[in-house]
């Protein structure tokens, strides 16, 4: 089992930035790739960044390309999202997941263990 926990969340203006974090506890961190989705009421939890288990690939949804950047640091079994250049539509409740396995993982269904969530809003 891994237990994840974000934490960073709250409130910025448009244009500004946040860093969310992902602490991990339980069993070996470092072999998971990572996502962080994001969640607003009535709809999907849509994907937003992904990283690979050694932290040298990574892949964006294209709104949140050249403005948010994921990276890890294993040795403090932490995930992080820096979050630049803010807009009101990405207000959401932002999760990070863990999954094991191969490849880029764009889906919800492919993560095994998820975070609890953390609020992010977004004022114009």
């Amino acid at each position: 089992q891994v237990q994840l926990v974000e934490s960073g969340g709250g409130l910025a203006q448009a244009g500004g930035s946040l860093r969310l974090s992902c602490a991990a506890s339980g069993r070996t961190f470092s072999p998971y790739r990572v996502g962080w989705f994001r969640q607003t009421p009535g709809k999907e939890r849509k994907f937003v960044a992904f990283i690979n288990s050694s932290g040298d690939t990574t892949y964006y949804e294209d709104s949140v390309k050249g403005r948010f950047t994921i990276s890890r640091d294993n040795a403090k079994r932490t995930v992080y999202l820096q979050m630049t250049s803010l807009k009101p539509e990405g207000t959401a409740v932002y999760y990070c997941a863990a999954g094991g396995g191969f490849g880029v993982k764009y889906h919800p269904g492919e993560y095994d263990y998820w975070g609890q969530g953390t609020q992010v809003t977004v004022s114009s």
